[in-house]
């Protein structure tokens, strides 16, 4: 026989946004954190390839969706502080790029130095079967331990 010890991490990254799966891993990495009295980065990525060339260029777009996407990382931190996470070892981080997944195995990655991290299975209109191609990317290129949740969730978005 051998002995069962759970793993424990240090510093969890978790990957935000307002998809199904990315709420269920925000969840268990919240629940992790606080079980093992880890840090916590909570990072979303300011998507601009979805962004066209006039609205890049205008600053004020940027800066409004930039603000809003803060005030929304804010509400996630304000979640896990609420459910018990020590507000010191909560980080919150807002990047953008046009491959959300790039950018966090690429500069946030190395930037905050997790050994855990901890991402939704597919976006807001993927496939409920399949792993999607963001999920996937972090898998093979995010250089430390990654957990990949899977709800069963659907929802609509207009």
């Amino acid at each position: 026989m051998f002995e069962i010890k759970p793993k424990k991490f240090k510093r969890i990254l978790v990957g935000v946004d307002d998809a199904p799966d990315a709420r269920a891993a925000f969840a268990y990495a919240v629940d992790k954190a606080k079980r093992d009295g880890s840090e916590i980065g909570i990072v979303s990525i300011l998507e601009t390839g979805h962004v066209s060339v006039y609205q890049i260029l205008d600053k004020d777009y940027v800066h409004s969706s930039e603000d809003e996407l803060r005030k929304r990382i804010n509400e996630y931190v304000q979640a896990a502080i609420d459910y018990g996470v020590d507000p010191k070892k909560i980080t919150a981080i807002v990047d953008q790029g046009e491959r959300p997944a790039e950018r966090i195995c690429n500069h946030v990655i190395p930037a905050f130095q997790p050994d855990l991290l901890v991402v939704g299975s597919i976006g807001k209109w993927g496939n409920r079967k399949a792993v999607g191609s963001q999920a996937s990317y972090m898998t093979r290129h995010a250089g430390t331990s990654v957990f990949v949740i899977r709800t069963t969730a659907v929802e609509t978005y207009e």
